[in-house]
């Protein structure tokens, strides 16, 4: 997976399955491009993402999350529940705002 922290004054988690770097989803009126610029990060393992979703969250951070297994470490990690989870084009995506 990517992660990439954009430090602002509230920062910004960015984590995507690494194979969906550069490319765009849509359905209906949902679409999500997954910018290199965006999400391309540091490329971690799926016990360093969990740890770093944790550290982050309790740090009043905003998440966009994008792909299969960058959605299912942020419910491992309690961030975000199935039900809040949208899918474009099968791609699972969560958005949050601690």
């Amino acid at each position: 997976m990517q992660v990439k922290v954009i430090q602002t004054y509230r920062d910004i988690v960015a984590i995507c399955d690494s194979d969906l770097l550069g490319k765009t989803f849509e359905e209906g009126k949902l679409q999500i491009h997954v910018k290199e610029s965006f999400f391309k990060g540091e490329e971690m393992n799926k016990a360093q993402t969990i740890e770093l979703i944790k550290d982050m969250a309790m740090e009043d951070a905003t998440f966009n999350i994008v792909g299969k297994k960058s959605v299912e470490c942020a419910i491992e990690a309690g961030l975000v529940s199935k039900e809040y989870v949208i899918v474009i084009q099968g791609v699972p995506v969560a958005l949050t705002l601690l």
